[in-house]
């Protein structure tokens, strides 16, 4: 019996619809349980933007952006220097919080087992910063919203027992700078002691006996990857660089597998990974489109050299999804780990 992970989104419209899909489809198979991140969270950090937007220290550049979204980037507002920026509350903690009672009422019931955690997945300050941000300003935004967004991963880790909780963060704009094929993350020098120090920070918040988990991502707007890996070399190099700057035990790392690579030629820089002992590997080649019998052809070829690993989607299942492709992106987990 495999495990399988459930990345963040899930494309239905309420918390407890989440919990009851998941605990009928994949109960058996589930280690944690992500809220789906419903509602103004399900286009991921596009409901950061009104709090961007409407902090006294930012400004929009006049010039609408080009960035995919359509958003005015923001900038430091005139006369504002760097170390006056600061954000007050984000919004995670809260929906966290919230969402953790609909946990408690669901396993409660039976609708999700009693050994499952509760996962609260958060962006890298670096993807919210670097979205909505003239790149000018980014070096004086991102201190300030990472401090913020450190205080929320603090305060989920405050209200709720850590017995119960996993938290996750989204590494999706390190992981295409790390790339370096998208256009508008392009690579630069001195980024790996950059993301070192950085990943560093985020992982020093969560206390030790937290689970910590790291979702590797090459983006899902509407559903596709900003720009398809070629093989898994440099998520294996990220995922290293992670593995080097955390200092406690990660309880999980995520990498996405496309649709179409069965092939060996993806899977073989695999060798190169450094996987800590205890940390569990999941990869995300559980396509819908295809079905379990494509999802168990990418799985048999995975096995031949990856580590142990669990199964996932290869990001959220929310994005440009309707309800029924939910439900069969579940059914097509189940089947595959139910194979295996």
């Amino acid at each position: 019996m495999t495990n399988v992970h459930l990345v963040g989104s899930v494309g239905l419209d309420t918390v407890p619809e989440v919990f009851a899909a998941a605990g009928k489809y994949l109960g058996p198979y589930l280690k944690r349980v992500p809220d789906g991140e419903v509602g103004g969270r399900r286009l991921w950090v596009s409901w950061q933007y009104p709090l961007l937007r409407a902090s006294p220290f930012l400004q929009a550049e006049p010039a609408p952006s080009n960035s995919g979204v359509g958003f005015p980037v923001m900038r430091v507002a005139d006369d504002v220097k760097p170390e006056e920026i600061r954000f007050g509350e984000l919004g995670y903690a809260r929906e966290a919080r919230a969402s953790y009672i609909d946990f408690l009422a669901a396993r409660e019931a039976g609708v999700l087992p009693r050994q499952v955690r509760f996962q609260v997945c958060l962006p890298t300050p670096y993807a919210v910063v670097t979205s909505f941000c003239a790149p000018a300003s980014v070096p004086a935004i991102l201190p300030a919203y990472e401090r913020a967004m450190l205080r929320e991963a603090a305060a989920v880790c405050a209200v709720i027992p850590h017995g119960d909780l996993c938290l996750q963060w989204d590494v999706c704009h390190e992981m295409l700078t790390w790339d370096g094929r998208w256009p508008r993350r392009a690579a630069f020098s001195g980024m790996d002691r950059q993301f070192a120090d950085a990943f560093a920070r985020l992982s020093a918040v969560v206390p030790r006996d937290v689970e910590l988990g790291i979702h590797l991502c090459y983006g899902d707007f509407e559903g596709r990857h900003f720009v398809e890996p070629q093989d898994a070399a440099k998520m294996v190099e990220l995922a290293n660089l992670v593995f080097g700057s955390v200092e406690r035990a990660l309880a999980y790392i995520h990498m996405p597998v496309p649709i179409g690579r069965s092939d060996d030629a993806y899977f073989a820089p695999m060798k190169n990974l450094r996987l800590p002992p205890g940390t569990e590997l999941y990869l995300g080649l559980v396509h819908a489109q295809d079905g379990v019998e494509g999802t168990v052809k990418r799985i048999a070829t995975a096995k031949k050299h990856a580590p142990l690993f669990g199964i996932a989607s290869e990001c959220g299942i929310s994005r440009a999804r309707k309800p029924e492709v939910v439900e069969e992106f579940f059914r097509v987990y189940a089947g595959a780990a139910a194979t295996d």
